[in-house]
């Protein structure tokens, strides 16, 4: 998604600008940090085993001071919310609704008042001085994760279960547990082939992050070197760029009378039936409560249901992140430039490519 993007600001002021605020990392690059520096979560930035991106001197300490300034919390309530809350929101997906019809789920940390944020910064309508020490380059950074996290669906919707197991509506049992995007629930498609001895259930987050990704690199041939399979990726990763800034995603542009600090909001309330039917097309079982860092959740196991349209759920799914991926790395470069200054959201030829 963020390769789109760089494609997409190629010799363009805003990609000259994006270079230069982040020290030459691409955006392709940049777009995999907000997850890298979980790898701090455990000892922090300060161990001295800690990794570090030390040819970035710059850039590695304002993320430095983000973490710190944002590190990993159980309480809900904290005055210093946790990074991690910042990828995603947890709207119910039954009963259907969007994402300003309720409050379970929602909050001010979450990935719909992030973006937001973020381009507050680089438009200079926040102070790079604020207190979540998101700077300019760390917004871009951070932009080019979370506009890819959003159009995952399960980074935007969740089910919502009570002690019996039972799907429910947590406006009116508010004792309902959240399957947190499906982080805690596995999940079995009719298609998987037998697991082997050792080999675990994948989980219904992870498939969506990334069996569905893998999926459209197609079957790559056997290697006998890790190097070879390194290229044959790229080469891959390469291929889907180049079809996806060859031609413009369907219905990728926003109404020209949505703001731009409303563009998340209006990302998310698009992803949410997706994220509905991402749900309903599967079968949940074995459902009890857990406790998760803190906070009891809903756990247990989802499988694939015969679907009315017999198209398999990994076939239907590969098919969703795709056109949202396409849409997704667009919609960046296009929040980037507007962001930035550099174009209106009225000009439909600037990321003509």
């Amino acid at each position: 998604m963020g390769g789109i993007a760089d494609e997409l600001l190629a010799h363009k002021p805003a990609g000259a600008q994006i270079s230069a605020l982040i020290d030459g990392f691409t955006l392709q690059k940049a777009a995999v940090i907000p997850d890298e520096i979980r790898g701090w979560d455990k000892n922090g930035v300060d161990d001295p085993k800690s990794f570090h991106y030390r040819s970035h001197p710059g850039i590695d300490k304002q993320l430095c001071d983000f973490w710190r300034a944002n590190q990993p919390t159980h309480e809900a309530n904290s005055g210093m919310p946790s990074h991690h809350w910042f990828h995603y929101t947890d709207v119910p997906v039954d009963p259907p609704q969007k994402y300003r019809d309720g409050k379970v789920g929602r909050s001010q940390w979450d990935i719909v008042h992030m973006i937001p944020y973020c381009v507050s910064v680089l438009r200079g309508e926040t102070s790079e001085e604020n207190a979540r020490k998101i700077t300019k380059p760390v917004a871009v950074i951070l932009l080019a994760h979370y506009v890819g996290d959003i159009h995952q669906p399960l980074h935007v919707g969740a089910e919502y279960f009570d002690v019996q197991g039972r799907v429910v509506d947590p406006s009116r049992d508010k004792s309902a547990l959240p399957d947190e995007g499906g982080n805690t629930f596995t999940l079995e498609l009719s298609d998987d082939p037998p697991r082997r001895r050792g080999i675990h259930k994948k989980k219904f987050h992870g498939f969506w992050d990334f069996d569905t990704v893998n999926t459209l690199l197609a079957t790559l041939p056997a290697t006998n070197s890790e190097k070879e399979g390194r290229e044959q990726t790229s080469a891959a990763i390469k291929n889907i760029i180049h079809e996806m800034i060859s031609s413009e995603p369907k219905n990728w542009r926003l109404s020209p009378n949505i703001h731009l600090r409303n563009y998340a909001e209006a990302w998310a309330d698009e992803i949410l039936p997706v994220a509905r039917e991402a749900h309903q097309r599967v079968t949940f079982s074995r459902v009890t409560p857990l406790q998760d860092e803190g906070r009891t959740v809903a756990a247990g196991e989802a499988e694939e249901k015969p679907s009315r349209d017999h198209v398999l759920y990994r076939e239907w799914a590969s098919e969703i992140v795709r056109d949202e991926l396409h849409k997704a790395g667009w919609r960046l470069a296009d929040l980037l430039e507007q962001s930035l200054g550099s174009t209106s959201s009225s000009d439909t030829s600037s990321l003509s490519h």
